[in-house]
């Protein structure tokens, strides 16, 4: 049985499940599941990554982990008790893989790659969390970096920023709002400088930073030493400043072994040292480390070194100086505790040995000319490492206890910037500068080394005192380097004196100058000496800076006698009275001197005589005056490091033993307060500690307070009448330590004395107040910065005064203070004031209950004002930030204690009735600007009502009510309405403070509940108190609300919307059954919010929210039923919500599930009630559901350049549905705008112009004034109807759609001619007008393909699922390339090979499936020629054959019955289906749904009429082209002419008559009997075709290509012969005449337009260029006789005899062929190749899929020419030379030549002209002549002659026509050629009548009529 979990909730996944068991859950390793049930070994539950597939799972399979379980229940909350940060960084990792792999598939490679690198950082870091075998320091820095690291990537990737304090995310329940916006600004700053590296960059120093970063450290480590010297190396580091040109520490000491670096292990961390104490100063500055190398060893390196030396000497080598300013300045900016150490290198350089001191200088300076690098050694260096520590030095020392082990400190030379009190430092830094000494005879200078000696006074050594460097042991004494043979030598060394306090008075110290010999190798000789005092007589230490000693000449050690030379003078400086030279035991030469400096940093001694002075007043009493007024002139370190015996003396000199004041008290008075001023120097307020560490356990005047409390007042006094203000401001700026003070001294008095005096005492404190009261409410210039003075230190004493008096009587003090002021204050002193409140509520008087109210009452009214005027609101908001952040912590203290404080309730009371409006319209006021202390304010007021209860709201509505009207109580809520709309609307705070959002959005909820109250009880009752405003403004806000972004879940991440749901749920459902149940309560108002509320309700139910929209979707039916009730009828709420439903999905709001809930929610409720409106409602719901699934439509492809097509179609969809079915003209023209738009983009011109049509047509050429419009301007209605029509024609002329225009030029041109009478525009207007037909005429209009697509599968859109479509394909476009365009649209659809209708499981599958074939067009009547006396010319004609259709037709083949093998002829059926479309195209979209369907089959022996008549047309195409134009290349005609017959004399004719001329077959199918009959004829009429094409054929053929003529001849008479059979009863030649009366002559008929080539859609011309047969036939492509494959190669559907279908041809003989382009282009390439099948014929059409042959920029030139008649007696040789340069286009592929010899024409391609645009036949011209001859034979045979004079216009109107593959009906066949021998003269001209009867006759050439034929073919 399964059983709840109790303890076991969560776990993690430690093997791999398939999940192989009915309800599994499959499992990975490392998956986290939360367990819900279990039962005998098995768990139920739920992985966390995805939350809605629950299953089960072994237990063995998960290790159970503890965990925190939060609202137990069905949505309990699971949290593990791990890590915090291991927790954050798992659900980090969890939301930013999904958005990993997002940028993965938008290729975004950088962010891509950068995010994973910091994922797997994350993953590094967590596990060694997990580990846990880091220290806690290590975990701790470990946190930060981790979370420094996650806010930045979640700043990176636009991600909500985390509040967090320190490493940790913030509960935001267990603070208030200010609280978290304060916790949210600073994890805002810390993100901001959070870097990838996850450092955080140190913000820059300003008035804080030094509280937090005060001192740094300088951690150093040398790595290695790149030369070799050959002796032992020294080499000392300091720091050193370029701009002081001063070292800024003492010595650091590296020695290195002459073995080298390596080798020499003194000690652990001998080459490290940390530079301690330097200051943000120090780092600003430009700092180098400077290394002066010395070498220990000979004096001369060049001194033989096979003897040992007894004497070792330290001799200069060389400096390195590394600039570390730009590391600093870095570091100091960004750094965090584990920061990794920075290497460096530097050279070493040399120079001169007595510039040596000045090395480092040259090199800084770059005087390249004074140093160079060591000579023989190029890569010499030193490699050393650098990291800056932050912090006091015990912290640094804790945080880094490994690194800073042991190691050697190198202090500062001067104390930090802050100096902490338990600093102890006692040390004289000595610095050998020079000496000058004489040469004493010799020729060379000295060698001269220095010793330096700490001794007493009795001359004992103090031992240990020295060092030379840090990182060396103390010694007793220190020996300089050497200079070589220098007089005048410069040290520059730096030596520390560490002599113990005890033994610093009586020590001195002594310098020895020793001469080191290079020649005698014994000791170095003494030959001088000098020495100076530590202290001077008065106890004082020896002053800072340069001392020049006076050098004594000995040499012997021995009489170095302290007692003797002490006595002498140290230096000129030395007051010490001298002994004459003479008598004195040393000499001294007036010209030798030594130079040093000194400089103590000591915290013990001083070198202050007036400090001295003051601490020893009492030996001397006459100097107190004169040591007083030193004191004041000391700087504060010797003050700070004697504080307490300072403080003693001053407090003694201070007052007498009984209280009263001495001479010197006014003066102490002002040292007391110079001293107190001197602690809130930030350097030294580490010392307060110290000073209150005095002052409670040390400090012991207790009769000071009289004296003090006087001073004070008589300071208050004076700064009314003084000019002198800058003393008092001091006392006022100290007022606190004086305070501290006097009720020291007060309580140690009381203590002594049982607390007598208290009345007095209280009585002198009233009077101090009173007095400073008095001072405050003085006005004036010059007072006013002490009263600033005043206010800003005040606060601290009225804390401090609850020791003496209760807390009650020091709030009074204060407020009475406060009250002090004048009401109209500088802004200076508002701010004090300002201040001195917040010092005042953060005090310990806001603890006191009884205080806090006084307090707050006073705030509140102080507040008011600046408010008010918008001044100071940064620290008002900080006012109201302590007080909203202290209440809120007793509040939260009292519900944890389980205890309830009615004063908290009180003092919010005080608050909400005091403040709160006018907080509000401030709010409401700054909303708007964009200063940043709005979100500070605004938290003040959210925090404010986060306190709020019921009963205060309740307090306000009362408080507001009780009025003498409802007004205030209105402007309250108003404010209120307003400013909460501004929080929902703008952004008061940054976009990624989410939590601050939800916790407002919380305490906003729980605030509109509480509006509800007034609104239902004040506002609602009856007609008078309703109040429609406050109500509307009540429903906005709430809509509002309700659809921020903050809360739409649905747009956040799974990890993001779980934290939301367990934390505040979904508010939205909150809301809005709030709104519902407050429209519930308006009754009969509801009528005052219809229809202004319809679109705001609208933006309601369409948040995707089910139960939210299922619940406020019936307030529309409210809504109708409303409006019905009191009008009639629901129009308003019907117009508005379409308006708006509009606008409302075009912002992707609303999806499919609101649509079906629409419908079903209000159809149900319609018919469930039943109301008298049933089916006017029914209708209009269902009328928005269609629009709702037209508009989602609209919304999928709203995006993306491969939507634009669906973009269209959705669009043309909801233009039609706001025309046709709720005719709404604006919504209508609305998106005729959007679809002209889409056009235009796609250059669809002519969809363009027609779309623009249907605007236009709206209009009339009235005088209606139009407003303006985002497209139009204000204008009258004509004008904006000419502007259209102007722009409608540009399009079509753009589209080359002329015919289409020329109807509004016609329009435009009789409004300018008489209505406008514009003769200028009438002009313009009718010579575009005269352009159109120019271009109609002259221009090439290609032809488009049209192509049947059916689009199947229930994944499509709505507007195409299961629909048929005719497209209109784009200019050259063919199917392989439409096909392609369409894929990319829809890249899931699979393509179906077959043309076979769908079967029901593609139709009603998930998929996509496309069906894809092109139609041929079925042209209707055109009303443009019903009227016209003459046939219309094919130029014209052309046009309407492929445009303005709304019928297409496709053919597909069947087959019925057996088929047989050897003939399928007898069973091949045609499947002709007969589609509709909607519109005729072109349109308004290049395409339109099938609306009507026919499919009609054809039976075989049908399909073989239709298949002979196409073949007819095609022959007499060819023979008409070259009969007219006898210089085309006949290369066309001979090989349709050898196809045909060639293909029948191998059985093609004869496979039709063994199908269809059998007597079983008539007998069995008499209803083909007419069919059999036509089948005969057209075959006879193929034969007569025949000899007249052999005939002209005969008369064209060059010499070569006689001989296949002749083959013809004979190939022809056996074809003849075989045909005699199909009619034994009747001749062959009366059947062909009796059918030729009838139907007409070939000579004298149009030709039928060419047929179509079905089997070939491609062919491969000579250049390589692939072109398709615009013939294709039908919706299948072709006819296949095996497979309904429409994309099968050409001639894989036959039977492989590559005869003209369906003629059975030889396929043996010859390959197949790929079929060719246009005849004309065929009949006009000399240069054609030969080709491989001969049996069909392409279209007219020019081949629009060429690569290169068609110039976008030049289009393709039409011939011009016109066709020349041909005399009787010329050859015609220039005729046809000029017709081969004109009528073969450049460029394209040439027909094949004959199988046998022909020469093709040798011109070049320079010469071709472009391709001939397609000429077109119309079925019933009858006027087209030829232009070759004068005769025109009529059906009897006879020839008339007509004249050229009559005809010359109609055959200059237009070329010879081409006839076109789409004429519905072809013609019948011409007659043969009239058998005459020769040419009969010319006769007369033809009369116009003539002309009339004959016009439909073509005029035959003489050369063909002089032709005999055959005696077979004779009639």
């Amino acid at each position: 049985m399964w059983v709840p979990t109790k303890n076991k909730k969560y776990g993690v996944a430690v093997y791999n499940w398939e999940g192989d068991t009915r309800y599994a859950l499959p499992l990975e390793i490392g998956d986290t599941v939360q367990i819900l049930e279990e039962c005998e070994g098995w768990f139920r539950g739920f992985c966390i990554k995805n939350r809605s597939l629950k299953g089960i799972f072994p237990v063995s399979y998960v290790c159970i982990k503890s965990c925190r379980v939060e609202n137990e229940g069905a949505n309990e909350v699971v949290t593990p008790l791990e890590d915090p940060v291991v927790n954050e960084v798992t659900l980090v990792l969890r939301e930013w893989g999904h958005i990993w792999k997002k940028l993965y598939l938008e290729r975004e490679s950088y962010k891509f790659s950068t995010l994973r690198k910091v994922m797997w950082e994350l993953l590094e870091w967590r596990r060694q969390l997990i580990t846990a075998t880091l220290t806690q320091d290590q975990v701790r820095a470990l946190q930060l970096k981790i979370t420094s690291k996650v806010d930045w990537g979640n700043r990176k990737l636009g991600l909500d920023l985390v509040p967090r304090v320190g490493a940790f995310m913030v509960d935001p329940t267990a603070m208030s709002l200010v609280e978290l916006h304060q916790v949210h600004v600073q994890s805002s700053e810390s993100s901001q400088g959070a870097s990838a590296r996850g450092t955080v960059r140190r913000p820059r120093e300003g008035p804080g930073a030094a509280k937090r970063v005060l001192t740094h450290h300088l951690y150093f480590c040398m790595r290695d030493f790149r030369l070799n010297v050959g002796e032992d190396i020294e080499i000392f580091f300091s720091l050193y400043d370029t701009k002081r040109a001063a070292y800024i520490s003492e010595r650091f000491l590296v020695k290195i072994s002459k073995e080298g670096f390596s080798s020499y292990v003194e000690r652990l961390h001998s080459n490290c040292t940390i530079f301690t104490d330097l200051g943000s100063s120090d780092l600003n500055r430009d700092i180098v480390v400077v290394a002066h190398v010395m070498r220990v060893g000979r004096m001369l390196l060049s001194d033989s070194a096979k003897h040992k030396l007894p004497q070792l000497y330290r001799r200069p080598y060389g400096v390195a100086v590394l600039s570390i300013s730009e590391f600093l300045h870095k570091e100091r900016e960004q750094s965090t505790p584990q920061d990794l150490e920075q290497e460096f290198s530097f050279k070493v350089y040399q120079c001169e040995e007595k510039d040596f001191h000045t090395l480092h200088e040259f090199i800084i300076k770059k005087q390249s000319n004074k140093f160079s690098p060591v000579s023989g050694q190029a890569n010499c260096g030193i490699d050393v490492s650098l990291k800056l520590l932050h912090g006091e030095l015990p912290q640094v020392r804790e945080e880094n206890a490994l690194l800073l082990k042991n190691m050697a400190v190198t202090r500062k030379l001067g104390f930090a910037d802050v100096i902490m009190p338990g600093d102890v430092r006692n040390d004289l830094y000595l610095i050998l500068e020079r000496g000058e000494f004489e040469r004493g005879g010799k020729s060379t200078g000295k060698n001269i080394e220095v010793t330096v000696l700490i001794v007493d006074n009795t001359g004992k050594l103090l031992d240990d005192t020295l060092y030379g460097a840090s990182g060396m042991d103390g010694s007793s004494y220190y020996q300089s380097m050497v200079i070589y043979h220098h007089n005048s030598p410069w040290w520059a060394e730096t030596i520390r004196l560490a002599v113990p306090i005890d033994r610093f008075y009586g020590a001195h110290v002594r310098l020895e100058f020793r001469h080191c010999s290079t020649r005698d190798k014994t000791d170095k000789k003494l030959f001088g000496f000098s020495f100076f005092r530590l202290m001077v007589d008065g106890g004082a230490t020896i002053h800072d800076g340069i001392h020049e000693l006076f050098i004594y000449k000995c040499e012997d050690k021995g009489r170095l006698d302290p007692a003797v030379y002490l006595n002498l003078p140290v230096g000129v400086w030395d007051p010490t009275p001298g002994v004459q030279d003479i008598a004195s035991p040393f000499g001294r030469s007036q010209k030798e001197v030594v130079c040093v400096r000194t400089l103590l940093c000591s915290t013990k001694l001083t070198q202050n005589d007036d400090l001295l002075a003051l601490l020893q007043w009492k030996a001397h009493p006459n100097n107190i005056k004169e040591a007083l007024d030193g004191v004041l002139k000391l700087n504060g370190e010797e003050l700070v490091k004697f504080l307490q015996d300072v403080l003693d003396a001053l407090f003694s000199m201070f007052s007498t033993e009984d209280g009263s004041s001495t001479a010197h008290s006014c003066l102490v008075f002002h040292v007391l307060v110079s001293i107190f001023s001197l602690l809130e120097d930030t350097k030294f307020e580490h010392f307060k500690p110290v000073m209150d560490a005095y002052i409670t356990g040390h400090f012991a005047a207790a009769l000071v307070y009289k004296g003090l409390l006087s001073h004070v007042q008589q300071s208050s006094d004076l700064a009314t009448t003084t000019e002198m203000q800058e003393p008092i401001q001091k006392i006022f700026r100290s007022l606190e330590y004086i305070f501290k003070f006097i009720i020291q001294s007060r309580l140690l008095f009381a203590r002594a004395t049982g607390c007598q005096y208290e009345e007095n005492f209280k009585k002198d404190l009233l009077s101090v107040f009173a007095a400073i009261n008095k001072m405050l409410n003085q006005p004036g210039e010059v007072i006013l910065p002490t009263q600033i003075s005043l206010l800003t230190s005040i606060s601290p004493v009225y804390e401090q005064l609850q020791q003496v008096l209760p807390t009650i009587e020091c709030t009074q003090l204060a407020t009475a203070m406060l009250a002090s002021l004048p009401r109209d204050l500088p802004p200076q002193l508002g701010q004090a004031k300002l201040t001195a409140i917040r010092h005042l509520v953060t005090s310990k008087l806001f603890h006191d209950s009884e205080s806090r109210s006084l307090l707050l009452s006073a705030t509140c009214t102080h507040l008011r004002p600046f408010l008010a005027q918008r001044n100071e609101l940064k620290l008002c908001s900080d006012i109201l930030a302590d007080i909203t952040s202290f209440l809120f912590k007793q509040r939260e203290s009292q519900i944890a204690a389980g205890k309830t404080n009615n004063i908290l309730h009180h003092d919010m009371e005080i608050i909400c009735i005091s403040l709160l409006d006018m907080l509000l319209q401030t709010v409401l006021i700054i909303l708007d600007r964009t200063a940043t202390v709005v979100g500070y304010l605004v938290a003040c007021l959210v925090g404010i009502l986060q306190l709020m209860e019921t009963s205060h709201y309740r307090l306000i509505w009362t408080e507001l009510s009780s009025r003498e009207s409802a007004k205030p109580l209105k402007d309250f809520l108003l404010r209120l309405f307003l400013v909460f709309r501004d929080l929902v609307k703008q952004d008061v705070f940054p976009q990624d403070w989410f939590v601050m959002k939800a916790e407002t959005n919380l305490v906003m909820l729980e605030a509109l509940k509480e509006f509800s109250f007034p609104l239902t009880t004040r506002f609602l009752a009856d007609r008078q108190t309703f109040d429609h405003q406050l109500w509307s403004n009540y429903f906005n806000l709430a809509v509002s609300f309700l659809t921020q972004p903050a809360l739409q879940l649905e747009q956040f991440s799974e990890v993001k919307r779980n934290k939301v749901m367990v934390r505040y749920s979904d508010l939205r459902v909150i809301m809005g059954f709030q709104i519902l149940e407050m429209w519930s309560t308006l009754g009969e108002h509801k009528i005052a919010f219809i229809p202004s509320m319809v679109g705001p309700f609208m933006e309601v139910t369409l948040v995707p929210e089910p139960e939210l929209r299922k619940a406020t979707l019936r307030i529309f039916f409210d809504m109708m039923e409303c409006e019905q009730r009191v009008r009639g009828n629901f129009k308003q709420v019907e117009s508005e919500l379409i308006d708006k439903l509009d606008i409302l999905i075009s912002e992707n709001k609303g999806d499919d599930e609101y649509r079906q809930l629409f419908n079903t929610i209000l159809l149900d409720r319609v018919q469930s009630e039943d109301p008298a409106w049933r089916e006017s409602g029914a209708a209009f719901i269902s009328s928005v559901t269609r629009l709702l699934e037209r508009l989602l439509d609209y919304r999928s492809v709203i995006q993306g350049d491969e939507n634009r097509d669906k973009r269209m179609s959705c669009t043309y969809n909801l233009l039609n549905f706001y025309k046709n079915e709720i005719d709404r003209k604006e919504m209508y023209i609305r998106y005729i705008h959007k679809l002209h738009d889409l056009h235009l983009a796609a250059e669809n011109y002519t969809e363009a112009g027609f779309t623009m049509k249907l605007y236009a047509d709206q209009l009339t050429w009235g005088m209606n004034p139009l407003p303006a419009s985002p497209h139009f301007p204000a204008q009258p209605e004509w004008q904006r109807k000419e502007m259209m029509y102007r722009k409608i024609v540009h399009y079509f002329d753009k589209g080359k759609c002329w015919e289409q225009g020329i109807p509004l030029c016609k329009e435009l041109a009789e409004l300018y001619e008489y209505r406008l009478f514009d003769y200028s525009k009438l002009s313009h207007i009718l010579n575009t007008q005269a352009k159109f037909f120019d271009n109609i005429l002259m221009q090439l209009r290609p032809e488009p393909e049209y192509f049947r697509v059916g689009f199947y599968g229930l994944s499509f859109p709505l507007f195409v699922r299961n629909k048929v479509f005719v497209y209109r394909g784009l200019e050259y476009e063919r199917i392989g390339a439409f096909t392609q365009r369409l894929q990319t649209e829809f890249p899931s659809a699979q393509i179906l090979m077959k043309n076979t209708p769908p079967e029901d499981n593609i139709v009603n599958s998930d998929g996509q499936y496309i069906q894809i074939c092109n139609v041929k067009t079925i042209s209707e009547n055109n009303s443009v020629f019903a009227q016209g006396m003459f046939p219309v010319p094919e130029k014209i004609a052309s046009f309407y054959q492929v445009n303005m259709i709304k019928k297409f037709q496709s053919d597909r083949p069947v087959h019925k019955g057996p088929i047989h093998k050897d003939n399928e002829f007898k069973s091949l059926w045609i499947e002709r289906t007969t589609m509709e479309t909607c519109n005729a195209l072109p349109g308004i979209l290049r395409w339109f749904e099938v609306t009507k369907r026919k499919v009609e089959e054809i039976p075989p022996v049908r399909f073989a009429c239709e298949t002979m008549e196409n073949v007819n047309a095609e022959l007499r195409q060819l023979i008409y082209y070259h009969t007219n134009e006898p210089g085309l290349n006949i290369n066309p005609l001979s090989m349709r002419l050898q196809g045909i017959i060639d293909a029948n004399v191998m059985g093609g004719i004869a496979k039709y008559q063994e199908a269809f001329f059998t007597t079983d077959f008539i007998a069995s199918h008499p209803e083909f009997t007419e069919y059999i009959y036509k089948l005969r004829a057209l075959i006879f009429d193929q034969v007569h075709d025949l000899e007249a094409g052999l005939i002209v054929h005969g008369q064209l053929a060059p010499p070569e290509v006689q001989p296949l003529h002749r083959r013809l001849m004979e190939r022809l008479s056996q074809m003849k012969a075989g045909l005699r059979h199909l009619a034994p009863h009747l001749d062959i030649m009366q059947s062909s005449d009796s059918f030729h009366r009838k139907m007409g002559s070939i000579v004298h008929m149009p030709l039928p337009p060419v047929p179509v080539d079905k089997n070939n859609p491609t062919y491969e011309g000579v250049n390589g260029i692939c072109s398709r047969s615009s013939n294709s036939s039908g919706n299948y492509g072709h006819l296949a006789m095996d497979s309904e494959d429409i994309y099968s190669k050409p001639g894989e559907k036959e039977n492989g005899d590559g005869s003209a279908p369906p003629v059975p041809a030889r396929g043996d003989v010859r390959p197949k062929s790929a079929g060719y382009n246009t005849i004309a282009e065929m009949a006009r390439n000399p240069m054609g190749s030969p080709r491989n099948e001969y049996t069909s014929l392409p279209s007219v059409r020019p081949t629009h899929s060429r690569e290169g042959s068609i110039d976008a920029d030049h289009p393709p030139v039409m011939r011009k020419s016109k066709p020349r008649a041909m005399s009787p007696h010329t050859n015609g040789t220039d005729s046809a030379s000029a017709s081969q340069r004109n009528s073969w286009p450049d460029g394209e592929a040439a027909p094949p030549l004959p199988p046998r010899g022909c020469t093709p024409d040798k011109r070049s391609a320079a010469e071709q002209t472009p391709p001939a645009p397609p000429k077109r036949l119309v079925a019933n011209s009858k006027n087209s002549l030829d232009a070759g001859g004068d005769n025109i034979s009529n059906g009897s045979g006879e020839n008339q002659s007509i004249g050229s004079a009559e005809w010359g216009p109609v055959i200059d109107a237009a070329d010879p026509p081409v006839l076109s593959p789409r004429s519905q009906q072809p013609p019948a066949p011409p007659p043969i050629p009239p058998k005459a021998s020769t040419p009969s003269a010319p006769p007369p001209p033809a009369t116009p009548g003539e002309l009339a009867a004959a016009n439909d006759n073509y005029s035959v050439p003489p050369r063909l009529r002089s032709s005999t034929l055959d005696s077979t073919t004779s009639p």
